[in-house]
């Protein structure tokens, strides 16, 4: 989205300092920075002002800053330039049409985001947030780098706490919401799962008079929240409650679902690139939006077919013929561990196995949550491995090249499982994993 640097500094009440040059987007990190995007240096691990440079050599024309300045770029002086990034995403959200789609949940944000982008892509000119982009930071950025002629934008909404998305929905003003699904995610910060319940209802207490929720009616709390809004609602799943389902699910040999949806616009039959039964929910989610924003009911089909997995969630690999590496790394909570491994257990394969990393924010129910992934994987024939964890309760490896060790000799039907939370990076073992199997 283009802005002149006047207008900015008027939005987010700073002071320029240099020529009114254009700018098209923003950007927080001058590794990634496009050239023509204004930079905003946070204070996150380290202070952003360190990059001005690097981000005005990137291609920078303008930068925020709380005083020092350099030559070759305009200033916007500011006392706070994390504070000003709001300001900045709810400038954006004014000139964006009346299509936002906000999505919340346990699990599933980021897949049922793609799906929906997808969707609405068939119809409209979409814009969504880039990876997990769904706190105080990214939601700004999200709409602010959505193009001039954008026609809808999606927007993923996390929390760590009571009143994190009402926030997010002041700043993107969703016209449209989903709540996914409750679950054990985050309870370290919240206490329980009625305490994250309340947290995500937020999203549809926020939506105006004019929207439209769209909830999961096979979950208890989600349904709840059909209460608490006077938009529409909409509800998708398996459940008789729901408007929007799913016949005859029927899983491939590499667990991609085909399926009969069924809505009160008509029926269709849909077949995902995405792997694991669970994706059908994600998709009912997808198409709910899709009815509510009048996307036509034959491009729903073609665009939920039409999305791939997004990076490290359950996306396949296969570095040697028959060989399956199945990388769910990005995240894990007790939800959505469950729905990988069924996931993994309904592929082909003739060796099952899951390298699991911790679950972490659990808080006290931690040890019995462990445990319980430790007795789904027994009763659907997969062989747990710990890695670097005593979590699960039995010796983990501690290497990769005593990982490796372990699972070697590899042979073909080995369908292999690699998934824990956010902050192990265990991506990073996928390609550790592929060059080893490759050989």
């Amino acid at each position: 989205m283009r802005f002149s640097a006047a207008g900015l500094a008027t939005t987010v009440g700073g002071t320029l300092a240099g020529a009114d040059v254009e700018v098209e987007g923003v950007g927080t990190d001058s590794r990634s920075l496009h050239a023509g995007q204004l930079f905003v240096p946070l204070n996150a691990r380290r202070d952003g002002h360190a990059f001005i440079a690097d981000a005005v050599a990137a291609g920078a024309p303008a930068y925020l800053t709380t005083g020092p300045r350099m030559p070759g770029a305009t200033a916007i002086l500011v006392t706070d330039p994390g504070a000003a990034l709001p300001a900045i995403g709810r400038a954006a959200r004014a000139r964006l049409p009346d299509c936002v789609v906000g999505i919340t949940g346990s699990v599933g944000k980021t897949t049922v985001k793609e799906l929906v982008a997808g969707v609405l892509s068939t119809t409209y000119r979409t814009s969504a947030s880039p990876r997990s982009f769904n706190n105080e930071i990214g939601v700004p950025l999200t709409l602010a780098n959505a193009g001039d002629d954008t026609e809808a934008a999606v927007v993923e909404m996390g929390a760590r706490g009571g009143g994190h998305i009402r926030y997010l929905c002041q700043i993107a003003e969703p016209t449209i919401g989903v709540v996914t699904r409750i679950g054990q995610a985050h309870t370290e910060q919240f206490g329980d799962a009625d305490r994250v319940a309340a947290a995500k209802a937020e999203l549809v207490e926020s939506l105006p008079a004019s929207g439209t929720a769209v909830l999961n009616a096979d979950d208890h709390r989600v349904l709840a929240m059909r209460n608490r809004t006077d938009g529409q609602v909409v509800l998708f799943g398996i459940s008789p409650l729901a408007d929007i389902t799913a016949h005859g699910i029927v899983l491939d040999e590499l667990a991609r679902p085909s399926f009969r949806l069924m809505t009160p616009e008509g029926s269709a039959d849909v077949r995902l690139a995405l792997h694991g039964r669970h994706q059908v929910s994600n998709a009912l989610a997808a198409a709910g939006v899709a009815l509510a924003a009048n996307v036509s009911f034959a491009a729903i089909a073609e665009g939920l077919g039409g999305v791939v997995p997004p990076q490290w969630r359950m996306s396949i690999q296969c570095p040697r013929a028959g060989i399956l590496l199945v990388n769910d790394a990005y995240n894990a909570n007790p939800t959505s561990m469950q729905a990988a491994l069924e996931a993994l257990a309904a592929i082909d394969a003739s060796r099952r196995i899951a390298v699991l990393g911790e679950m972490t924010e659990l808080g006290p129910s931690s040890a019995d949550d462990h445990r319980k992934v430790v007795d789904i994987a027994a009763s659907l024939g997969i062989a747990l491995i710990p890695y670097r964890t005593e979590s699960y309760g039995t010796p983990a490896v501690s290497s990769n090249q005593e990982l490796v060790e372990r699972l070697e000799p590899f042979h073909r039907g080995d369908a292999i499982l690699v998934k824990a939370s956010r902050a192990l990076g265990l991506e990073t073992l996928i390609d550790v994993l592929a060059s080893n199997i490759a050989r």
